[in-house]
């Protein structure tokens, strides 16, 4: 249960404020009387304890004649966090059952959105029951074919392994449907803009649709700051795409090369060039590697050249993986890493990115592989 709890509430929480106080009853077994009970809060430096009681008889009491902005706290039993539990600060008598032999179905309950956390989590918990049955039920047949390296049996167990997690995305997006005057729904459609399990324009969509209440507290404020953030973003990378769309010209660029020489794209266009976006610290693209080598080796001798751009941070780093992987041809670098100014000039946002060119400088394909690649590479220099 604690993983589907990180999953859900990670973020900040939506906050409002609540003129009554609450109350916290719990039963609690397999724990000795006199153990700590802390009231917790979760910022960005980690836990803060609030306040604490005691267990006397197997319960104990946690009364409070004021409440805090609506949040979410955690109950710890026991010191040092031998057992958190989440719950929702807010008015009302909160009641809370926990087990020391069977610490998953901890409960809290009795105001609205501790019964609305409970729901959610008995049918998240479900989908991790899935989700772990399917993994002891394939573990070995997951690991057989990848010591017979068979590509296929691995993706297709992945491709069904993600549609299990999938559900999470549905479940949360039924809630906030169906919950639109509960912060909670705030809290999960963070995570899903988090995630980038939506589009943009499908998170302003639910935003939009949630109740008053919940959009003009300090945190659902917060929220449609960062949204037109995110939107903003999201605008100018599309413009960024749009200039290294296929059919576009190629942006002209120049970096350092190994030897501390300034080369350019436009200076060394061949009648086929591929632009590879790459680091030394880039699994996929070093198992790409040996591919692309005889790619070039087949076609550099008729006109096709290749210019490396990596987004490496150390020069040694970068050097060693061009002779190890014998690869060449051209390399530049500014060693900036994701802040490499080629890459955002090319909106690439993960790698391995390639974009191939005409002898123009025109982009006529992105993101090929194998034997697409080759055929497209071929049909260039016909």
């Amino acid at each position: 249960m604690k993983k589907l709890f990180a999953l859900a509430f990670t973020a900040a929480a939506l906050v409002s404020c609540n003129k009554d106080g609450y109350t916290i009853k719990g039963e609690v077994k397999g724990l000795e009387d006199g153990t700590k009970v802390y009231i917790n809060k979760q910022d960005e430096n980690g836990f803060t304890k609030i306040d604490s009681t005691e267990i006397k008889g197997g319960v104990f009491e946690y009364k409070s004649e004021k409440t805090p902005e609506t949040d979410l706290y955690f109950i710890e039993l026991g010191n040092p966090q031998q057992f958190t539990i989440p719950f929702i600060v807010e008015s009302g008598d909160i009641k809370f059952t926990f087990d020391k032999a069977k610490p998953e179905d901890a409960r809290v309950k009795g105001t609205k959105n501790n019964d609305l956390l409970a729901s959610y989590n008995e049918e998240a918990y479900k989908i991790q029951t899935e989700i772990m049955d399917f993994q002891k039920q394939n573990q070995a047949k997951f690991m057989e074919a990848q010591q017979k390296g068979d590509q296929a049996t691995m993706q297709s167990l992945m491709d069904q392994m993600t549609k299990i997690q999938d559900k999470y995305v549905d479940q949360n997006k039924k809630f906030i449907t169906t919950n639109k005057d509960s912060y909670i729904s705030l809290l999960l459609l963070s995570q899903l803009a988090m995630s980038d399990a939506l589009k943009s324009e499908e998170i302003s969509k639910y935003f939009n649709d949630l109740d008053a209440s919940v959009k003009e507290t300090k945190k659902g404020k917060e929220f449609a700051e960062n949204l037109k953030k995110m939107e903003t973003n999201q605008k100018e990378m599309q413009a960024k795409q749009q200039k290294v769309a296929v059919g576009q010209k190629a942006p002209d660029f120049s970096a350092t090369t190994p030897d501390g020489k300034t080369e350019s794209l436009m200076a060394n266009l061949g009648k086929a060039t591929i632009i590879d976006f790459w680091a030394s610290w880039c699994g996929p693209c070093r198992k790409e590697n040996p591919n692309v080598v005889a790619l070039y080796n087949k076609y550099k001798d008729k006109g096709l050249k290749i210019i490396g751009v990596s987004l490496d941070k150390e020069k040694e780093a970068w050097m060693k993986a061009i002779a190890d992987d014998k690869l060449a041809w051209m390399h530049v670098s500014n060693l900036k890493f994701w802040e490499d100014p080629i890459a955002k000039e090319y909106a690439v946002e993960s790698i391995p990115a390639t974009f191939i060119l005409d002898a123009n400088g025109t982009i006529v394909a992105k993101d090929l592989r194998g034997a697409e690649l080759e055929a497209k590479i071929a049909e260039i220099l016909k």
